[in-house]
């Protein structure tokens, strides 16, 4: 391949990292990844979103100089590489908008699908290994920076959705509002089950759980699930997974179902707003695990609204809610009992859920948990 095209895909890769995500850098692993996905014909087309992300028809024709015709032809098959997001707006207009290659775009998409366990795949997955990899050791490499100037001010990237009732018991979870607790200024009201989230839409869509799907590739299948098929999108998002083929539409009664199935195997909920903007309605749920999900093993932020409690005269020491913990916030005290991490617990309920003698409550805490990977020995 000449120069003159590596450069073209250089510059094509910088314009995707505008699109916004989490930003990549400009590096062979993204060339290469981008090479992976578009042939050099699309680099001019991905390129003419350099000024704006979001276009309508008349925007992309005048900033691309293509024909109507040549548009929608490139868009139908960038669309199927979860580059370009291809739904109208609340009037009706046909937007056309770049997505980018992490969080939400081309990794969650394309792993998000049935996979067929090909090489292209395969080799798709490790790419996208060494990006992270790579990743990893810039943020060790400048530990002390990130934790103290960029960890603080990230915003949260997800909504922890707690869990509501115990299986032992079957009693809901004992919620306590602590009156002593300082209300936010802007309190964030939205749904705090997740049967709630689904009974609002129409439009609900199951795909494949991307990040177990890419440790799959990988030959790292997930130690706590056998679910692969618990990925909702709703909306305008589930029309969008659905007709380019990384999801398949379902029905309330379905989605509640595949929902009560990852509890029982401990996932925690986590719902994602657009544009990360907690005003706004949901758009999608994960079901996540603590070993393969990339918010359990990069530097992330997540919103919750409680924090988990234990009453010491109830517990028994018997850890379980130490194993179940997706964040590593509970841990045995000196005397067996089991205690809370605060900065790391994210209120996902899934502790209080499995617990044997029902010993903990959900005390309302809205608040945001950051996470760091440990710092490198």
């Amino acid at each position: 391949m000449s120069e003159a095209i590596d450069e073209k895909y250089k510059k094509a890769v910088q314009v995707v990292n505008s699109a916004g995500g989490t930003p990549v850098p400009v590096s062979d692993s993204t060339v290469a990844i981008l090479k992976h996905i578009v042939s050099e014909e699309y680099l001019d087309f991905i390129i003419a979103f350099k000024r704006r992300r979001s276009q309508t028809m008349e925007q992309l024709k005048d900033s691309s100089g293509l024909s109507e015709e040549d548009i929608d032809k490139k868009v139908e098959f960038l669309a199927k590489k979860g580059l370009i997001l291809n739904q109208p707006n609340r009037i009706g207009l046909m937007i056309f908008r770049l997505m980018p290659f992490v969080n939400v775009g081309v990794f969650e998409y394309t792993f998000m699908k049935k996979l067929e366990y090909n090489e292209s795949e395969k080799e798709l997955a490790q790419l996208y290994a060494k990006l992270n990899k790579e990743s990893r050791g810039r943020l060790l490499a400048n530990y002390d920076a990130v934790v103290k100037n960029f960890l603080p001010t990230m915003r949260p990237i997800d909504r922890t959705v707690p869990y509501t009732e115990n299986f032992e018991t079957g009693k809901e979870i004992n919620i306590i509002i602590d009156e002593e607790l300082e209300v936010p200024e802007e309190k964030i009201i939205s749904a705090q089950k997740v049967e709630e989230i689904v009974q609002k839409f129409d439009d609900i869509a199951v795909g494949h759980c991307y990040c177990r799907h890419y440790h799959d590739l990988l030959g790292e299948p997930c130690k706590q699930t056998d679910l692969r098929e618990n990925c909702f999108t709703f909306g305008k998002s589930a029309r969008y997974t659905s007709e380019q083929g990384f999801a398949r539409m379902i029905t309330k009664e379905e989605a509640l179902e595949i929902l009560k199935k990852s509890e029982e195997d401990g996932l925690v909920h986590k719902a994602y707003h657009p544009n990360m903007d907690f005003k706004r309605e949901e758009d999608s749920i994960c079901n996540c695990c603590n070993c393969c999900c990339g918010q359990a093993r990069n530097i992330t932020a997540n919103l919750t609204n409680y924090i988990a409690h234990v009453d010491h005269d109830l517990c028994t020491g018997c850890g379980t809610c130490v194993e179940k913990c997706y964040s590593g916030a509970k841990e045995l005290n000196d005397e067996g009992k089991a205690e809370t991490i605060e900065e790391l617990c994210i209120g996902c309920g899934v502790c209080a859920a499995f617990c044997p003698e029902n010993a903990i409550s959900l005390v309302e805490k809205q608040r945001i948990v950051r996470f760091a990977p440990p710092r490198p020995s």
